[in-house]
């Protein structure tokens, strides 16, 4: 079922954004009395199919991979790079897209409207062309070229708008709303959630529990969708307790932190000010003990040479988690034999100009 994180109210598994009162939702399921008995023999994200609302009838393709894991010894602490660039379409979005679309499959919703910096939008272009799905993709002009580039060649339905990140969303609910199509947001969807979720799952076989998780966040999408992985784990008697969350955002750009006067230039996919699930994040951080931390571009630069050095490509955004890390372990927050998660989260190899 649909649970609202504002009132509680209850609504069958049918896709839905929203609660009448506003609230977002979650999917809340009974869960099995042990993880391992549900666990397919699938060497891909179908591997946790039981524990996801979709039915095996709908599943669309590509599938998205179980990502690997590097282990590095960084500044003492063992910490395990999840790499997330690596699926298909070069970033973890294509775990929540997955399982979205498999749900609009289902219901038989054929057109449908997103607002996405780039990784989420070219997630969706390639997974509904191949459900025979219409979307209209809706990015900022600031969008990396690279990224511009691939929605054309997809054949995405683009919509280039002249304004921030906020300005973006609005437009694309104008545009929904207009012309009565369903908009997917991927910024509120349960479903999507839904597929975030596997990462948390994965990385528990991979390490066993880390004692911290780092995430960035502008919406939350990763963020949410590993403390639900993990808060599942703990429900079916994997784990006793949860990891330390981090959420780490862009300076000038924090919903979570204090505000910065200066404003990121790099970490383009976290330039998200209003994220809906604001208050959901904030008890992720209580309830776990975690903090905030707030990143600039000569960190976020410093940790994204570091990474490409040691052969890790990716995009800026992803490298804003190194630099939280340094940042953290310098402050004494986290201390130099922690076990820590740090999921790299986009591809670099999107934003190179002229792919």
């Amino acid at each position: 079922m649909l649970v609202c994180s504002k009132c509680g109210r209850e609504y069958p598994e049918e896709f839905r954004l929203t609660c009448e009162c506003g609230g977002t939702l979650l999917i809340r399921r009974e869960l099995p009395p042990d993880f391992s008995d549900v666990l397919s023999g699938h060497l891909d994200i179908r591997r946790y199919l039981k524990l996801l609302p979709v039915s095996d009838d709908y599943l669309p393709e590509p599938v998205p991979a179980i990502t690997p894991v590097s282990k590095l010894d960084i500044g003492g602490a063992t910490t395990f790079l999840k790499l997330e660039y690596l699926q298909p379409t070069g970033s973890f979005k294509d775990r929540g897209t997955w399982v979205m679309v498999a749900k609009l499959r289902e219901e038989g919703i054929s057109e449908v409207v997103l607002d996405s910096s780039g990784n989420a939008a070219i997630s969706l272009a390639a997974f509904a062309r191949g459900a025979g799905i219409k979307a209209h993709l809706f990015v900022p002009l600031r969008t990396s070229q690279g990224k511009l580039t691939l929605l054309e060649r997809l054949g995405a339905e683009l919509h280039v708008v002249n304004g921030d990140r906020m300005t973006v969303h609005r437009e694309a609910i104008r545009f929904s709303e207009g012309n009565a199509l369903t908009y997917v947001s991927h910024w509120v969807n349960p479903y999507f959630l839904e597929g975030t979720k596997t990462a948390a799952f994965e990385a528990y076989e991979q390490l066993g529990l880390p004692d911290y998780v780092i995430a960035p966040v502008g919406s939350g999408t990763l963020f949410l969708g590993l403390w639900k992985g993990f808060s599942e784990l703990r429900s079916m008697g994997k784990i006793d307790e949860l990891p330390t969350f981090v959420a780490v955002q862009a300076s000038g750009y924090e919903s979570l932190c204090e505000r910065s006067p200066v404003k990121s230039r790099l970490a383009e996919g976290i330039a998200i000010t209003e994220p809906p699930r604001l208050e959901e994040m904030k008890a992720v951080l209580e309830e776990t003990g975690g903090t905030c931390v707030s990143v600039g571009d000569s960190e976020i630069a410093r940790a994204l040479k570091w990474l490409w050095e040691r052969g890790f490509m990716v995009e800026p955004t992803s490298a804003t988690v190194l630099a939280a890390l340094w940042r953290l372990q310098k402050s004494g927050f986290i201390p130099s034999d922690s076990r820590v998660l740090l999921p790299l989260t986009g591809s670099g190899l999107k934003t190179v100009e002229g792919i």
